[in-house]
């Protein structure tokens, strides 16, 4: 073979190990915020493996209780704070007007034109499966401690139910809209399964 061929082997080579780098490169892409990703993930998870593991790890209750509570606390802060408008683009809050009444608002990001997406698909599918799934964890802790009679840790266990809760709720309630949508959307999912049947 001629030094031309071995060389334009090399470029070929090099061409090729480029778009291997670009197509590792929008893989990487496809979560834009890691360390958001990873926190809304670490707190919920975490609260939910020290409950699991804290009698084995230490004999003391008020320990076990502060620390779940801590983690559970942190979640909320963070998911209802950062986590939601960057990863998903909603956020919601309470609002006290001068009058002193209370509102709640529910907003979500507008996706411009020339943009397209926002956030990524998968960042918004970590950040749904989380939302959702760890609540209905602490949903069958709670039934767990309620039928085995364990009462202390039920206190603890309906921390985590109503502050996680209250982000799913809250999400929800940014994702689909006001109170009427929300039961309209109810209840026209539940005609369509009725009429299917």
């Amino acid at each position: 073979s001629t030094p031309q061929d071995s060389g334009d082997d090399i470029e070929d080579v090099s061409l090729f190990d480029a778009d291997d780098d670009v197509s590792r490169r929008s893989k990487k892409s496809k979560i834009r915020h890691p360390v958001a990703s990873f926190f809304h993930l670490f707190f919920r998870v975490s609260a939910i493996v020290v409950y699991l593991l804290c009698e084995l790890l230490t004999s003391s209750f008020i320990a076990c209780m502060v620390t779940i509570i801590l983690l559970l606390s942190c979640d909320f802060w963070a998911v209802k704070n950062v986590t939601g408008r960057l990863m998903v683009g909603l956020r919601w809050w309470n609002q006290v007007d001068d009058d002193g009444r209370s509102h709640w608002v529910f907003e979500a990001r507008k996706v411009s034109v020339q943009g397209g997406k926002t956030s990524s698909e998968a960042e918004s599918r970590i950040f749904w499966l989380g939302l959702i799934t760890c609540p209905m964890i602490w949903v069958i802790f709670a039934f767990s401690a309620l039928f085995s009679f364990k009462v202390k840790w039920l206190a603890v266990v309906v921390m985590g139910v109503v502050l996680q809760g209250a982000n799913l709720y809250g999400y929800i309630r940014c994702k689909v809209g006001s109170r009427k949508n929300l039961t309209s959307l109810a209840a026209n999912y539940l005609g369509k399964q009725f009429l299917r049947q």
